[in-house]
């Protein structure tokens, strides 16, 4: 089962885009490993009697996700003109860092070469990226930081049960990051960058979905686990609410959104979404038949790859979403 490990190599994305506001800009770099056709053969080593022991070890026999991480980073700045010594501001959105302490954050500044600066982690699951991007568009906005560079990188296949098939099956690994500046503009919904975000979470829902360890608990990483179909009736009305605010804090309607880029947990929340609010499913991005459910890594990547192939462009409306574990949801519109 090495073999399957080793041949989930990186996929490499060129830039995908700048995001300007009246107060900062955003480039985006996409760095990813995609499990696609690995993820079913590890589905049937599995059901071949192959062993979860063995297959759990040679999943773990990759790049930490400190690595994913500052590969992204470091094409994130070039994109944009930066170099490390510019950056004042590192987040990065995991629920799978590389040591219980220190962040992640901290592991990509030094790694990368960075000064002195803030760096900390955010860890909101599938809804991280969401969250991460508002963290730092506060900072960027009060004049706290000159050059933000965010980042979502997971390496979900490490908190798989491989004897759970409901589970072990959609779950990848993968990078994303995301250089904010300041930039003026008018105010208005005209102004290119993030217009308007909404964050929310339900403490009352952990047991929906989460990991059965932790330091404090088990000391052991754990496994995760999931109510597929409970998640799946909160994810579509709460994802829904969420996109319905974002788009208020905008100034701005539904119909105003050229595109939409989910998380992308599966394609049937992806669909009971679009379906509740009545999307044209021709204006929303999926791509989790490609890289599976990378927590918050997901959206970076598929937004990446919506501009890759043309479908989004300069000066588009595009609302961002997600809901991962907590429960945790969020939106964020922006015009690219």
């Amino acid at each position: 089962m090495v073999g399957y490990a080793e041949a989930c190599g990186l996929e490499h994305g060129d830039v995908v885009g700048a995001i300007a506001d009246r107060e900062r800009v955003c480039r985006f770099e996409v760095q990813a490993r995609a499990f696609g056709d690995q993820r079913v053969a590890l589905h049937r080593a599995v059901d071949d009697g192959l062993g979860d022991r063995a297959i759990e070890l040679a999943v773990r026999d990759v790049e930490q996700v400190g690595d994913l991480a500052v590969e992204a980073a470091k094409k994130a700045l070039a994109d944009a003109g930066k170099t490390a010594t510019d950056v004042d501001l590192i987040i990065v959105a995991t629920t799978t860092p590389d040591m219980t302490f220190p962040a992640v954050a901290s592991i990509v500044q030094a790694k990368l070469g960075a000064g002195v600066g803030i760096a900390f982690d955010v860890q909101a699951v599938c809804s991280g990226f969401v969250y991460a991007l508002s963290v730092a568009d506060g900072f960027v906005a009060r004049g706290l930081s000159k050059c933000a560079l965010v980042i979502g990188a997971e390496e979900m296949t490490k908190l798989m049960d491989w004897t759970d098939r409901t589970t072990c099956v959609l779950f990848g690994d993968g990078a994303g990051a995301v250089v904010l500046e300041p930039r003026e503009g008018q105010g208005t919904s005209d102004d290119q960058g993030m217009l308007g975000f909404a964050l929310r979470a339900d403490g009352s829902k952990t047991d929906l979905l989460y990991v059965d360890g932790g330091p404090s608990t088990t000391g052991t990483v754990g496994h995760l686990r999931m109510a597929g179909n409970q998640v799946f009736r909160h994810a579509v009305v709460n994802i829904a609410e969420g996109i319905t605010a974002a788009c208020a804090a905008a100034n701005i309607e539904i119909a105003d959104v050229d595109w939409f880029v989910p998380h992308q947990a599966n394609q049937r929340i992806i669909k009971g979404v679009g379906d509740r609010l009545g999307l044209d499913e021709n204006k929303v991005i999926s791509t989790v038949a490609t890289h599976a459910n990378t927590s918050a890594a997901s959206i970076p990547l598929a937004l990446d790859a919506a501009i890759q192939d043309g479908r989004i462009k300069k000066g588009d409306m595009v609302l961002l979403e997600a809901m991962g574990g907590g429960l945790t949801w969020g939106a964020c519109a922006l015009r690219l």
